[in-house]
């Protein structure tokens, strides 16, 4: 009782127990998804399914919550599990170690989450798991571009086919609309305005995972842990209020 007392004080008894009944599955745990753990864990929520394939690096220390000095090389699912297990024992949580495609929805998406967080950072993984949670009628709260950003005023929450000014999101609206999707999915964006500078793709990088060389290669984007950070807080945030608001 003690340890959330805070919570079960602000929310009340009945919805509290919504959010340690709720089964929510997090897909991607790096900059944001780091933080929607963080927040949904620290809130009480009783069960998590955390899906990633990638390890903690050197240059994740900028702005994820998972990286520090004595993670470094360690799969992300198995430090936000343990992490997750100190915050809360009684939470269930599932650590798999997989890349988001399309041979492996079946195996992410079943049983079916209360909610779906997308916090991917490649594009096609992302809408990938979009149209399929879609498919399946899954409530998705999904992570627009958080890089280059630094005016927290400037992030919006709604539904992916009103976002605008966000390039990561015009290049999923598209996607979608090629699919038959033409809303339902809700997400977190900015509409502040940002100028790409690639740098190219990380060098001397070790390899992360036998999925390494799925898809391209990701060019740097610089961040700040403090953007990257509000997204993932947000987004833990609406999921809180969607479980909880019908009482």
């Amino acid at each position: 009782m003690e340890r959330f007392i805070r919570t079960r004080c602000f929310l009340g008894d009945e919805k509290f127990n919504l959010l340690q009944k709720a089964k929510i599955t997090i897909v991607g745990l790096g900059a944001v998804g780091g933080y929607v753990a963080e927040g949904l864990a620290r809130a009480g929520v009783g069960h998590l399914r955390l899906v990633d394939f990638d390890t903690i690096q050197l240059s994740n220390i900028n702005r994820q919550i998972l990286a520090l000095e004595n993670s470094i090389g360690l799969l992300k699912v198995d430090v936000a599990q343990e992490r997750i297990q100190m915050i809360n024992p009684e939470c269930r949580v599932e650590a798999m170690k997989l890349f988001a495609a399309d041979e492996t929805m079946d195996e992410i998406l079943t049983p079916a989450p209360d909610i779906l967080i997308d916090a991917i950072d490649s594009l096609n993984p992302k809408v990938q798991l979009l149209v399929a949670a879609h498919n399946r009628n899954i409530m998705t709260f999904s992570s627009m571009g958080a890089a280059l950003r630094t005016d927290p005023s400037q992030i919006k929450i709604g539904d992916i086919m009103s976002s605008n000014r966000c390039p990561l999101a015009k290049h999923v609206r598209n996607r979608l609309r090629r699919q038959g999707i033409e809303g339902g999915i809700q997400c977190i964006y900015s509409t502040e305005q940002v100028h790409f500078s690639y740098q190219g793709p990380e060098k001397n990088q070790p390899p992360a995972s036998e999925y390494e060389n799925r898809g391209r290669k990701r060019n740097v984007l610089g961040s700040l842990p403090t953007i990257t950070g509000i997204f993932g807080l947000t987004l833990a945030n609406e999921v809180i209020l969607q479980l909880t608001k019908d009482i």
